[in-house]
C-alpha cells in the first residue's frame, strides 16, 4: 500500500508538471501571436498613415498660393498660407512635422520649427525621394532621439521641380493605438549606438519627457504605453533581445515579454519594439482551475487507495485458497512428470521410425540395384553403372543422416551451384528404381534449365519425397509430372524458378490441409509424418517456399519455389 501510495503521488507531480508545460507553452504560443499581430498591425498603422500624409502633400500642392510662395522662396507666404493646414493636420492626425525643402534640399522653411531652415536635409527618405524621383515614407531616428514617421515628396510644376515637401509624425500615438487594439502595453527600445547622449537628453527637454539614459546598458527608452516593470533590468533585456520571452513579476502582477524588431527607412535595424502581456487574470483562473483538478485527483485517488485496499484482503484470502489447493496437487506432480517422460518416449520412437522411413527407401534402391549389378556381372559397363548409382545412393543416405544429425539446430548446409535438370533427372531414375507400380514420370523442364546455388542432397531428397507423396496417393497407374518453370515471388516480386509435382489422386481433404506439414501429422497407417515437414525444412532453409493446392481436375500439386538469387554458404 505504502510503494502504491508514492505512486499515485509520482503520477500526480508528474499530472502537475505536465499541465503546468502545457500552461506555460500556451502562454507563450499567445504571446508570440500577439506579437506577431502587433508587427502586423504596426506595419498596416505606418503604411495608414503614411498614405493620409501622401493625400495631404496631394492636396498642399494643388494650392496655388502655397506653391507660388514655394516657387518665389517666400517664408513669410508659406506660413501665412500653410499655417492653418498645419495647425488642422496636428490637431486632428497628429502630424508633427512639415518641411518645404528646395531642389537642392536645403531646407526652406519648417512650420513646426519656423526658426531652423538653411540646412541640408540628408536623412535618407530625403536621399531615396531624390534619387528616384518619387514619394518615400519611412521611420527615421532624429538626432534629438525621436523616431518619427516620415514622408517625402517630390514637388514639380510643368516639368519644374520646386523641391520637396516633407511630413512627419512621431510613433507615440501609433503604438497606443496598436497597444489599445490588441489589449497590450508597447516600449519603443533604440539602441544607444545610433544615439547621443547629450542631444537626445537636449530632445527629451524639448519634448517636456523625463528618459532615463542610464537604466539599461545597450538601448534607451524612447516611447511606452505604460510605466516600465521594475523587474526589467540588463539581464531580462539580453534575454529578450536574444529572441526569447521572459515572465517579469511586478506586485501582484505578471507580465509576459516578447521583442519584434524595428526597422528604419532604409531596412536597418534600430532597435526593437517590447510587447508587455498582462497575464495576472489567465494565471490566477489556471492556478484556480488547477487547484480544483488537484483536490479532485486527491479525492479519486483516495477512492482508489480504499478500493485497492480491500481487494487486496480479497487477493490475500484468493491465495491462502490457492496455496492449500497447491499443496494437494503437489502429490499429482510426480504422475505428471512420468507421464511427460512417456510423450518424450513415444515422440523419440516417432522420429526413429521416420528417419528409418527416410533412409529405407533408398536403400531398397541399393537392394535393388546390387540385384541387378549380380545378374548383369558379365556385363562390365552396365554391372559399373549400376555401382555408381549404388555410390551415389550411399552417399545421398550419408549425406541425410549428417543433415538429420544437425537438423534441429538447423546448421550451415553444403550449397554449390547445382544443375537443377540434372538433379531432376537422376532423383526420377532413383524413384523409378524404387517404385514397386513404375509409374509414368513426365517431366516437363525449360529449353535452358537453370543453375541454381542450393544444396543438391537436401533438395533430392525433398523431391525425393514428394515423388513417394505422389505415389502413395496415386491410384491405378495413373502418371506423375513433374515442371520446372521461372516463376517471381507473388509478395516480393524477387525472380526465381518453380519446381512441382502433381498427382492425379483423390486430393487432400479440406480439413486435413492446414495438418500437412505438421511433423508426425499423418492419415496413412504406416505413415511417419515427417515426409512434408522434411520438405518444407529443407526449403525454408534455401530461403524459398512450398504450397500444397488441390488440382481442379483431380490430384494434388506440390510446389517448390527457390529464390534466383546466388546463396553463399553460411
Amino acid at each position: 500500500m505504502g510503494y502504491f501510495a508514492i505512486a499515485l503521488t509520482l503520477i500526480m507531480a508528474v499530472f502537475v508538471t505536465a499541465i503546468y508545460m502545457v500552461e506555460a507553452k500556451v502562454r507563450d504560443r499567445d504571446l508570440a501571436e500577439r506579437s506577431a499581430a502587433v508587427a502586423r498591425l504596426f506595419a498596416l498603422k505606418l503604411d495608414s498613415d503614411g498614405n493620409l500624409m501622401r493625400a495631404v502633400a496631394r492636396a498642399m500642392m494643388g494650392n496655388q498660393a502655397i506653391a507660388e510662395a514655394f516657387h518665389r522662396g517666400d517664408r513669410d507666404g508659406l506660413e501665412r498660407n500653410a499655417r492653418d493646414l498645419f495647425e488642422t493636420l496636428r490637431s486632428d492626425h497628429r502630424i508633427t512635422h512639415l518641411y518645404f525643402t528646395g531642389p537642392d534640399r536645403i531646407n526652406l522653411y519648417r512650420l513646426h520649427t519656423p526658426a531652423e531652415h538653411g540646412d541640408r536635409i540628408d536623412r535618407t527618405t530625403m536621399l531615396q525621394a531624390h534619387s528616384r524621383k518619387q514619394a518615400v515614407q519611412g521611420l527615421e531616428l532624429g538626432p534629438l532621439g525621436t523616431l518619427t514617421l516620415r514622408l517625402v515628396m517630390p514637388w514639380r510644376q510643368r516639368e519644374h521641380s520646386l523641391g520637396y515637401v516633407e511630413l512627419g509624425e512621431e510613433v507615440k500615438h501609433l503604438i497606443d493605438e496598436v497597444g489599445d487594439s490588441l489589449a497590450v502595453d508597447l516600449v519603443v527600445l533604440i539602441d544607444k549606438r545610433y544615439l547621443e547622449r547629450k542631444q537626445w537628453q537636449r530632445g527629451q527637454a524639448l519634448m517636456n519627457r523625463q528618459g532615463d539614459w542610464d537604466r539599461f546598458s545597450s538601448h534607451v527608452t524612447l516611447a511606452q504605453t505604460s510605466r516600465l516593470p521594475t523587474g526589467l533590468d540588463n539581464r531580462a533585456l539580453a534575454s529578450l533581445l536574444n529572441g526569447e520571452s521572459a515572465r517579469i513579476a511586478e506586485g501582484e502582477r505578471s507580465l509576459h515579454m516578447a521583442m519584434v524588431p524595428l526597422e528604419n527607412a532604409a531596412g536597418h535595424p534600430i532597435g526593437k519594439l517590447a510587447i508587455m502581456r498582462d497575464a495576472t487574470a489567465l494565471e490566477a483562473t489556471f492556478n484556480n482551475y488547477m487547484a480544483g483538478v488537484v483536490l479532485l485527483s486527491l479525492a479519486v485517488a483516495a477512492g482508489v487507495l480504499g478500493v485497492f485496499y480491500a481487494a487486496l484482503e480479497r487477493v490475500e484470502r484468493d491465495y491462502r485458497r490457492q496455496h492449500e489447493l497447491e499443496h494437494r496437487l503437489l502429490h499429482l506432480d510426480t504422475e505428471h512428470q512420468r507421464m511427460l517422460q512417456v510423450e518424450k518416449l513415444s515422440a523419440l520412437g516417432t522420429m526413429v521410425g521416420g528417419i528409418a522411413h527416410q533412409l529405407n527407401n533408398p536403400l531398397v534402391g541399393v537392394v535393388n540395384m546390387a540385384q541387378l549389378a549380380e545378374r548383369e556381372a558379365e556385363d562390365p559397363a552396365r554391372t559399373r553403372e549400376l555401382l555408381a548409382d549404388i555410390r551415389h545412393a550411399g552417399e545421398d543416405c550419408r549425406g541425410f543422416v549428417r543433415r538429420m544429425l544437425e537438423f534441429s539446430k538447423i546448421s550451415c548446409f553444403d550449397s554449390k551451384p547445382t544443375d537443377v535438370a540434372a538433379l531432376i533427372e537422376d532423383t526420377v531414375l532413383m524413384f523409378r528404381q524404387t517404385e514397386a507400380r513404375h509409374l509414368p514420370v513426365e517431366v516437363q523442364l525449360p529449353d535452358e534449365p537453370p543453375l541454381l546455388t542450393i544444396d543438391p542432397i537436401l533438395i533430392r531428397h525433398a523431391l525425393f519425397n514428394l515423388l513417394q507423396n505422389a505415389a502413395q496417393a496415386t491410384e491405378g497407374n495413373a502418371g506423375i509430372t513433374i515442371r520446372l518453370e521461372p516463376l517471381s515471388d507473388a509478395n516480393s516480386g524477387a525472380p526465381g524458378w518453380s519446381l512441382s509435382v502433381a498427382d492425379r489422386g483423390r486430393g487432400i481433404a479440406p480439413e486435413v490441409m492446414d495438418k500437412i506439414f505438421v511433423p508426425f501429422f499423418t492419415t496413412r497407417s504406416d505413415g511417419t509424418g515427417l515426409g512434408l515437414p522434411v520438405v518444407l525444412h529443407v526449403v525454408l532453409l534455401h530461403d524459398g517456399q512450398v504450397t500444397a493446392t488441390n488440382r481442379p481436375d483431380g490430384g494434388t500439386l506440390f510446389a517448390i519455389w527457390l529464390p534466383q538469387a546466388d546463396r553463399h554458404p553460411v
